[in-house]
Formats: C-alpha cells, sequence, structure tokens
C-alpha cells in the first residue's frame, strides 16, 4: 500500500470512529446539556460526516484499482469539506464556538468535491 493510501485510510477510520462516536453521544448524552436545535446540529454533522467517509472509502478503493489525478482533489475537497462543516457543528454544539461562515464554506467545498468526482468520472476516459 502506497504511504499516501495508508494515511489515507488511517483518516478514514478515524472519521468513522469520530461518526460513531459524536452521534452516539448525540443520541445518548448531549441532550442534557444543550439545546434540541444544537442536537439537531450534531446529527447533521454525524450524517454528513458519515456519508462523506463511506464516499471517501469507496473512492480510495477506486483509486487503488484506477489512479486518476481528479481523484486526489476529490478526496481533499470532501475531508477539508467535512473538517469545516461537520467541524463546526460540533464547535458550536460542544463549546459554544461559533464559527460563522465556516459551515456554509464547508457545504461548499462537499459541493465542490461532488463537482470534481463528476468531472474526474467524466474525464476519465481520455
Amino acid at each position: 500500500m502506497q504511504q499516501v493510501n495508508k494515511w489515507a485510510w488511517v483518516g478514514v477510520a478515524l472519521s468513522g470512529a469520530i461518526t460513531v462516536a459524536l452521534g452516539a453521544y448525540a443520541a445518548h448524552g448531549l441532550s442534557a446539556r444543550v439545546s434540541t436545535n444544537l442536537v439537531s446540529a450534531v446529527e447533521t454533522g454525524v450524517r454528513y460526516q458519515a456519508w462523506h467517509t463511506l464516499a471517501i472509502m469507496v473512492l480510495l478503493v477506486w483509486q487503488s484499482v484506477r489512479p486518476l489525478a481528479g481523484q486526489r482533489w476529490v478526496i481533499a475537497l470532501w475531508a477539508l469539506g467535512v473538517a469545516c462543516f461537520s467541524g463546526s457543528l460540533y464547535l458550536m454544539a460542544l463549546v459554544g464556538l461559533n464559527l460563522g461562515i465556516i459551515t456554509p464554506f464547508g457545504g461548499l467545498l462537499l459541493i465542490a468535491g461532488w463537482l470534481t468526482l463528476a468531472g474526474t468520472a467524466l474525464l476519465s476516459d481520455r
């Protein structure tokens, strides 16, 4: 396994662990500390992180079968998007830190990753 892929898989594994831990906390303990709106925000962050963690896993498998330049961009955009989108929601609910524009910026990064994936797929025959 290439060094880059090794660390990408470690990152995906850690993201999965964080997803499960925060999802469990949101379901079982967070409501005693914060409002239902903030619990809902964490659940949204967990949902987006979970889907993008799975998507990165699929992309890593595709990359091992057929490496394409755009795949790394997609992974980077999704990872940064999850960090900004989900991370800002977690910080808002868990420590009361409102990062304002970071959440929608993270969403834009996630969208950019999906659009880059489409472009990578379209250009894959060239």
